[in-house]
């Protein structure tokens, strides 16, 4: 489980991008793309076309962290802008945690995939 302060700053490309991208291609990517500094503590969300990877570029003050994971079974419930013109979209520290543990953010509740067995 992951968990981020409320005061941190969430990110989301709207766009799938190329999964196989590392440090320097997300960073470029938020650069060029979202139009915003990699450098400033948030975090950048980013999926692949089939929802079902995700990676988060983060930069901590001394160097920047690249995150992933790939669902076994299920996609993500990625969310839409509110205008289509829109490359991001911003969301609280709690609203990443529940995607990321398969809640689908529209409709509050789990996807099918996030049952775990006992």
């Amino acid at each position: 489980m992951l968990s981020f302060t409320g005061a941190l700053k969430v990110y989301l490309a709207v766009q799938p991008q190329d999964m196989r991208k590392n440090f320097n291609g997300l960073s470029a990517l938020v650069s060029d793309h979202l139009q915003l500094d990699p450098h400033q503590g948030a975090l950048y969300v980013f999926t692949n076309r089939t929802h079902n990877r995700i990676k988060i570029l983060f930069w901590d003050g001394t160097g920047l962290w690249v995150a992933s994971k790939r669902l076994e079974k299920g996609r993500f419930s990625w969310p839409h802008p509110s205008t289509k013109d829109r490359v991001s979209i911003s969301l609280t520290p709690e609203a990443l945690a529940m995607l990321t543990d398969g809640i689908d953010l529209k409709s509050a509740s789990m996807r099918p995939w996030y049952e775990r067995e006992k």
